[in-house]
């Protein structure tokens, strides 16, 4: 059976019968031939694009899906802050260094030794600073420990690191925690 366009080829003269028969042989060949065809050039160049642009995409998708993570993070930290945070109150100065920088915020005598003891420790929330119980100030490390800028508690259970000559001779000057600026 030949194609219909064979047929009209055929009828208008711009091909021969033979030249039809010899063309269905070929298609034949092609269809139950055992040995695939090596792709050629333009195939393989096309693979080859799509095989970047899966990788790129997948690149992609890694990444969106990092922000995303680290926007649930945030919105989580927040979320503790807001739910976590002590009333801050009184009039004395707590200073307390934050990177290279020192801070302040005003406390009473109450939340001032809280402090000091590690019961309380101050979180960084926006532009601002809280002051957060020290269960609170462990999940907010959990998910990002940047963001506690100051717990003394913390340092109590850190292991102690061995002590340089200058450190072991001044280890025995105590130095209080609550120190004021």
């Amino acid at each position: 059976m030949r194609n219909p366009l064979q047929e009209q080829l055929l009828k208008a003269g711009l091909a021969k019968k033979s030249q039809a028969t010899q063309a269905v042989r070929e298609q034949n060949k092609q269809r139950q031939a055992k040995n695939p065809q090596a792709p050629s050039a333009e195939q393989a160049e096309a693979e080859r694009a799509r095989a970047e642009k899966v990788e790129r995409d997948r690149a992609l998708e890694a990444q969106r899906k990092a922000q995303a993570r680290a926007h649930e993070l945030r919105a989580q930290i927040q979320q503790i802050v807001e739910q976590g945070k002590v009333k801050r109150k009184g009039e004395i100065a707590y200073r307390f260094d934050d990177g290279e920088a020192i801070r302040t915020v005003y406390v009473d005598t109450a939340l001032r030794a809280q402090l000091a003891s590690g019961a309380l420790a101050i979180v960084r929330h926006g532009e601002d600073y809280e002051l957060v119980p020290r269960a609170v100030a462990e999940k907010v490390r959990e998910r990002d420990a940047a963001m506690v800028v100051l717990d003394h508690g913390a340092s109590k259970t850190a292991p102690a690191e061995p002590l340089s000559e200058d450190d072991a001779y001044y280890a025995q000057f105590q130095v209080p925690d609550d120190l004021v600026w």
